[in-house]
């Protein structure tokens, strides 16, 4: 039976939705004028603008720290959680448990968080969004590596094992290279819920520095500008090349597995 050209027009409709926003954006950021909604000419001075902007700077190297931290804190802790889910604790009710922060709303996790934080008396900072991107994030990490894991041939760690070697050993020579593209997928998804995320930053950040999701809420808040485009447009090029970089590297290592 043929289809009718009309089954498509809900799904191009939803597309147009979602990212005709995002391309505006991106096209009225090179505008030469003042005005966010209409365009004057093509220029790139507003990037320079941003490049001459020292609290935008700030934000960005305070960005940067927090998702390098992060990534490691949450790479580390999914991977080992992934391990312990898959080949250690088979438990739905541990699992279910172990994957929560990956559903859970950002708001009860920054809430937690926050009066976490309260009740040992921790000085919020830098390093105090650090740790809740890494916890919140390491539920993204366990679940690619879970994938990856669950896929992975396990008739070599047993040669591994019944020659002798350990569990640490049988883990770095052998679990570890099978996991390494799943590992570098779920770290490159780390940093880019990190590298955006505001909610959570917002309420454990403090009021000593701000991340670069919290210096755009700060801008915005009077009015959009081709500054903020521009600004935005980067933050998307980034977050859209560490995606794309994720996906690419969890299908070579499902294609590799396959091999």
């Amino acid at each position: 039976m043929r289809r009718s050209k009309l089954l498509y027009v809900p799904f191009w409709a939803t597309y147009v939705f979602l990212y005709l926003p995002i391309a505006v954006l991106v096209v009225m950021s090179f505008n030469a004028g003042d005005s966010a909604y209409s365009f004057d000419g093509f220029s790139l001075k507003w990037y320079g603008e941003l490049a001459r902007d020292d609290r935008v700077l700030s934000g960005v190297v305070n960005t940067l720290i927090v998702a390098a931290g992060s990534t490691v804190i949450a790479t580390v802790l999914g991977t080992l959680l992934a391990v312990g889910l898959v080949r250690h604790t088979r438990s739905k009710v541990l699992e279910a448990v172990a994957l929560m922060p990956a559903v859970l709303p950002d708001l009860v996790i920054a809430i937690g968080l926050l009066i976490l934080y309260g009740t040992i008396q921790l000085t919020l900072g830098l390093y105090s969004v650090v740790l809740a991107h890494g916890v919140f994030a390491m539920a993204f990490v366990a679940a690619v590596v879970r994938t990856r894991l669950t896929g992975a041939d396990t008739s070599l760690e047993e040669a591994s094992r019944d020659l002798g070697a350990g569990p640490v050993t049988t883990f770095m020579k052998i679990t570890l290279p099978q996991l390494m593209p799943g590992i570098v997928a779920g770290a490159l998804l780390a940093f880019t819920l990190s590298l955006d995320e505001f909610v959570i930053a917002f309420f454990t950040i403090g009021n000593s520095e701000q991340t670069l999701p919290i210096v755009i809420y700060s801008m915005i808040r009077f009015g959009v500008t081709p500054k903020i485009n521009a600004l935005a447009a980067i933050v998307l090029l980034v977050s859209f090349t560490a995606v794309i970089a994720g996906q690419r590297l969890t299908k070579i290592g499902e294609s590799r597995a396959r091999d």
